[in-house]
């Protein structure tokens, strides 16, 4: 529930500022990079700190070596928190972060029937609604690049 939390507030925060007349906080698209940004930053992190073992105990029996499965995806998290934050990179850190999130919803799939880690957000409704708007919210990033990148493309052609 704590990624959702981190997510919803961060960017929240960043729209009620620019809402407020802060104009030096970019327009929407950026607080939702920066809330997804704070959020892979705070799972990305509890891959080695905290919930390690819990995560560990996530992966599905099938998938090998699940120590180095929850490393890799931790680093790979870390490494898309700070790809959403560049303009450059942006719009593949996204795309790899909504990869990341669909292929790492069997595990989520797989807490939730093992009860690891049982509370409200670890059943298997919460979690599947908390992957949707995790989604939603890399989706926006891709989304909101790719126009932005088709826009500069026609400009370019067009001259």
């Amino acid at each position: 529930m704590a990624p959702l939390v981190i997510l919803v507030l961060v960017t929240l925060a960043l729209v009620g500022l620019r809402a407020a007349g802060v104009t030096r906080v970019p327009p929407w698209p950026f607080a939702v990079r920066c809330g997804v940004a704070a959020m892979f930053v705070a799972t990305g992190l509890a891959h080695f700190i905290g919930m390690r073992e819990e995560l560990i105990a996530m992966v599905p029996p099938a998938v090998p070596a699940p120590g180095l499965v929850v490393t890799v995806t931790g680093v790979l998290e870390l490494a898309g928190a700070v790809g959403v934050l560049w303009d450059r990179t942006a719009l593949w850190a996204a795309a790899g972060l909504t990869a990341m999130l669909v292929g790492m919803f069997p595990a989520n799939v797989h807490a939730a029937r093992q009860g690891i880690s049982p509370s409200f957000g670890d059943a298997l409704l919460p979690r599947t609604i908390m992957q949707v708007v995790f989604l939603a919210a890399t989706v926006t990033i891709v989304v909101h690049f790719a126009r932005a990148r088709s826009s500069r493309a026609a400009v370019t052609a067009a001259r």
